[in-house]
């Protein structure tokens, strides 16, 4: 099978081309990715030069690229992992997110329903659903709970999962969805809670920490995603949204001490700042859909989990240490002066 893997260069994107090519190596994968603040190319380093995987620069929302690509490589699937993510940039300009997240999507699918691809499958998120209060441990996100979005971020990948199930409906496209938990590990972006503690502390500078860290998250070690996603996208009922969860509920006070506590550092580094607009308050995922249906259970609990990422990021401190400096811009430019 050929697979394009859009936002390949991302962190979740980018685990998932790291693993699903030793996987499955006699399956192709071809990473699209436009390669913005977040998109990072020295993270598919190791796979580069393999025979099963390519890499195209591009934006989903640029139709012409797009078309090209699909009419030369006939894709057999899709997985769009390419979104902007991160919530307080989503905050501050709302509209990049509404173009990539929204427009970017129905890209994709027009050019899947052009060149007959056999599966369309969008990575969505479990802001869409709002957020549950801190005082009901007992109340899970589940497949059926209504979209109640806090910010211009999930509202822009609610929109998008929408948009799916109407060319569902509408076209006969086949497509799944699937709904994930807060991800981390390895070549995750330093702007992101659990990277930029672990560097920040390295260094002996304050962590802040919003309000009085008090905010619940699920926490998923990424290839557990990963390999929820590939189940899903071969052995998915079509038309359906999946919940991926780590059944792992943290504060996020409790991540960073637990940082703190692996890296020997002192908790006297902790700074709480001011919140979050809409800063939701806690997420829990019901994963009983995708363990019943296709048999997946996540491999890393949060405690094997945050030691495997620590390690990682001990033992690669130049792959984060470019992103701070801003060096890893300049990969792209190195890896194909001689190609063109």
């Amino acid at each position: 099978m050929k697979i394009l893997v859009t936002g390949g260069a991302g962190f979740i994107g980018g685990n998932y081309a790291l693993t699903m090519t030793k996987a499955h190596p006699e399956d192709t994968y071809v990473v699209l990715d436009a390669l913005t603040y977040a998109g990072n190319l020295e993270t598919l380093a190791s796979i580069m030069n393999e025979p099963n995987f390519k890499f195209v620069k591009g934006n989903i929302c640029d139709r012409e690229l797009v078309d090209q690509l699909f009419a030369e490589e006939q894709f057999d699937y899709v997985i769009n992992f390419a979104a902007e993510t991160h919530v307080d940039r989503s905050v501050e300009d709302p509209g990049i997110f509404l173009t990539t997240n929204i427009l970017g999507v129905q890209t994709l699918m027009d050019a899947c329903r052009k060149y007959g691809v056999k599966r369309y499958h969008q990575v969505s998120t479990d802001e869409v659903y709002g957020d549950l209060p801190l005082d009901r441990p007992d109340l899970l996100f589940t497949e059926e709970t209504p979209i109640h979005t806090s910010s211009p971020y999930s509202a822009s990948k609610a929109a998008a999962d929408l948009l799916v199930l109407a060319y569902h409906r509408t076209y006969g496209l086949d497509v799944t969805i699937s709904r994930c938990s807060n991800n981390y590990g390895p070549y995750h972006f330093p702007e992101k809670l659990i990277p930029l503690m672990i560097s920040r502390a390295l260094a002996d500078e304050s962590l802040p920490v919003y309000g009085d860290g008090a905010n619940v998250r699920d926490w998923l070690y990424v290839t557990d995603h990963c390999t929820a996603i590939d189940l899903i996208v071969r052995n998915g009922r079509s038309g359906e949204v999946y919940n991926i969860g780590g059944h792992n509920e943290k504060t996020n006070l409790e991540v960073v001490k637990t940082i703190l506590k692996a890296l020997g550092k002192p908790e006297s580094l902790i700074h709480f700042v001011k919140d979050r607009p809409g800063h939701d308050l806690r997420y829990a995922m019901d994963p009983t859909k995708i363990e019943t249906e296709l048999g997946w259970k996540p491999e890393y609990t949060f405690d094997t989990g945050i030691q495997k990422t620590i390690e990682w990021y001990l033992e690669n401190r130049e792959w984060w240490e470019h992103i701070i400096k801003g060096e890893y811009q300049n990969y792209y430019a190195e890896m194909y002066k001689d190609r063109n």
